[in-house]
């Protein structure tokens, strides 16, 4: 077999060539099973969402399930009272399938149903596994699934949409939480009242939580219990739709939170014993209960389960015109062990039978199918260990994803906000942890997601300015040292982390002008509010306030990325770092960045060895508009003084004063 690219390009995986090796040739020889030996595709095998669950055709009703342990399967809903009735049994078909056809009169639009599903020793009421519509009753809570086929659906006014990822700027956010009011926002509200401000900050895509239903709100979408269903806590499938054609319309592609790393334990929602066993979609021993987050592990060596999952990935991208996926605790789908307690400290704890090959055979096929079902598609993986391969094409030897979230950034700017001194920020340090990647993988780099903001944890604005955010962010009253400082760094850090992306970058809803609450969703603790489960964008549009001065300052910055042509992929040339000066500056095209993190210390007449020619500030984090002391004057031209010494390499000095605690972009004219 002929050496794969991926070990090519990295000579310390060799000893591991066999067991890289293996995982290509078992997806290889997966696909051929799934695919008939290849003569179709897996986009048919992954349509099995257009034959099970509820359809309506010109003639008839006809409902689809899979259930092997059932001995007995019946329709109930509005249309019987709930009641088992012989007309609404399902009858058997081959391979554990069940199936009723009725007539058009018998079912409508909006009905409410369930299944009853028996099972030797026990019976219970199960939501379809394919139900693409569930609601909850509002009085007793229960969960229901509905019949959606309304008479005119929703059609794309934009037919065909294409993301642009040159760079990738993502605006990580939630429909629920994404409106002022305590209470849960809609998929209309986003599309009217959010999408504009997305557009105009410059983010050229969204990242949406929370869209699988699930039974618990709190969750954030992580314990999903109804995979083809969008939630309707947001509103119909229909109004998702015009959200997702609204932001295409704005140029903003829309890629979807997916869980496929595990599934909430609730048999009444869920598919937890859906029929009476408890191997039906997920494992049945030991493995079978998320030992840390108290869900369910879906079993990937079961081809019924491999046909579902991949299905569910069609299904966004065919029926909703979705971009794309984030795929949600990859790390855990990856390793035995769930990656808990692990350290990944060598490349030997990625080879050393601690890891699921069914379950990275099934990533490497969701990335296969999805670039075939939409070449133009975006996939995400949210891993922690640094799997090698991840993020590289499957042809390659790799998993086939188009980016791996960089998990260490956030990790890293907590460990120095908390821990370190400010004359202690080393910016060798900062360059190492933000440019120390793989050089075969697309990362998406961020300061903080919403994962640093939810309770228990703290934004990045919280740990720096904490209470003083309360007391002096208005620009009408005293000033506070503590709040100078925290709006300087956080400037700072969102500057340095998003100029040295070679992929993307990602933000959080509202973090971005510091948002001043943490998350926290209604729940039986803080009396089932949802006060803390919002976005106040009004401190944003108030200029009396100073949190627009962070606002302005990440539409500028994300401004002078795009500037450059394919920002990700230009060259990141460090052109100087001292830790004692605490001074970092390096280049990208055109493009010059200046950090002095010193608090106390300016520098005059600073001489960087840059090409020769003239500069001009595009972007200065000091200047006023964004909160700063106007200590630099940003029309002031920049030329470089020749020095004969490096004349071969058309290089001189550039002489700057750099402020304390501040940032520039210089760009080359």
């Amino acid at each position: 077999m002929k050496t794969l690219k991926l070990i090519e390009n990295d000579p310390w995986l060799k000893p591991f060539e066999n067991a890289i090796n293996g995982r290509y040739e078992f997806v290889t020889a997966k696909t051929k099973e799934l695919t008939n030996n290849g003569k179709e595709s897996l986009s048919d095998f992954a349509s099995g969402y257009l034959w099970y669950g509820m359809h309506r055709t010109e003639t008839e009703w006809i409902f689809r399930e899979w259930a092997p342990n059932a001995t007995q399967i019946y329709l109930i809903g509005e249309f019987n009272n709930w009641k088992e009735e012989g007309q609404y049994a399902l009858r058997p078909l081959p391979n554990g399938n069940w199936e009723i056809k009725l007539p058009l009169d018998k079912l409508t639009h909006g009905s409410l149903y369930k299944l009853s599903v028996h099972w030797n020793g026990g019976q219970g009421e199960r939501i379809p596994a394919w139900a693409n519509r569930v609601v909850q009753d509002e009085e007793t809570k229960i969960f229901c699934s509905q019949i959606w086929n309304p008479e005119k659906p929703y059609k794309f006014n934009k037919k065909t949409f294409k993301p642009s990822t040159s760079p990738l700027l993502i605006y990580e956010c939630h429909i629920g939480m994404a409106q002022p009011e305590a209470k849960v926002g809609t998929y209309n509200e986003f599309r009217e009242k959010i999408l504009p401000r997305v557009a105009k900050a410059g983010y050229n895509c969204i990242q949406i939580m929370a869209i699988q239903e699930h039974p618990y709100y709190g969750s954030f979408g992580y314990h999903v219990s109804s995979f083809f269903a969008p939630s309707s806590r947001f509103g119909t499938p229909e109004e998702l739709k015009m959200l997702i054609d609204e932001a295409h319309r704005l140029g903003i592609a829309v890629i979807m939170d997916i869980v496929h790393s595990h599934a909430v334990k609730n048999e009444l929602e869920g598919l937890g014993r859906f029929d009476g066993s408890y191997d039906q979609y997920f494992y049945g021993d030991h493995k079978r209960e998320h030992p840390a987050w108290d869900s369910l592990c879906f079993d990937y060596g079961k081809n019924q389960v491999i046909h579902f999952l991949l299905s569910n990935c069609k299904y966004w991208i065919d029926e909703f015109k979705f971009d794309g996926y984030r795929f949600d605790g990859v790390t855990s789908m990856l390793y035995y062990s769930h990656g808990l307690g692990e350290a990944f400290g060598g490349y030997d704890d990625y080879y050393n039978g601690g890891q699921d090959g069914n379950a990275i055979s099934y990533l490497t096929l969701a990335n296969k199918l999805i670039h075939e079902v939409n070449p133009n598609a975006i996939t995400i993986a949210e891993e922690v260990s640094g799997m090698p391969g991840l993020a590289t094409k499957v042809e390659e030897g790799g998993i086939g994803f188009d980016y791996r979230m960089a998990m260490g950034i956030p990790d890293y700017w907590i460990k120095m906000i908390k821990e370190k001194e400010d004359r202690d920020w080393h910016p060798s340090s900062i360059w190492w942890e933000l440019t120390n990647r793989r050089a075969d993988e697309k990362t998406i780099s961020y300061a903080e997601s919403h994962d640093q903001a939810l309770v228990g944890d703290k934004t990045i604005i919280f740990r720096l300015i904490d209470a003083d955010m309360y007391w002096f962010m208005s620009k009408l009253g005293n000033t506070s040292f503590t709040v100078d400082r925290g709006l300087a760094l956080h400037k700072i850090i969102r500057l340095v982390t998003a100029s040295t992306i070679n992929g993307g970058y990602l933000n959080f809803m509202g973090n971005e002008f510091g948002h001043p609450e943490w998350i926290d969703f209604p729940r039986e603790g803080n009396g089932w509010s949802c006060q803390h489960a919002r976005r106040q964008w009004n401190l944003f549009d108030d200029e009396n306030l100073k949190y627009h001065y962070l606002g302005d300052f990440d539409r500028k910055m994300i401004e002078v990325i795009k500037s450059t042509k394919k920002f990700e992929t230009t060259d990141i040339l460090k052109v100087w770092d001292n830790d004692g000066d605490q001074t970092l500056a390096y280049r990208r095209a055109d493009l010059l960045f200046v950090f002095n993190f010193h608090p106390e210390k300016s520098y005059t007449d600073y001489g960087l060895l840059v090409p020769e020619g003239e500069y001009e500030i595009v972007l200065n984090s000091d200047d006023a508009q964004f909160g700063g002391f106007n200590r630099v004057d940003d029309n002031l031209k920049h030329f470089t003084l020749h020095d004969p010494l490096y004349s071969s390499e058309k290089k001189g000095w550039l002489r700057l004063y750099i402020p304390s605690r501040m940032a520039m972009v210089l760009r080359k004219k």
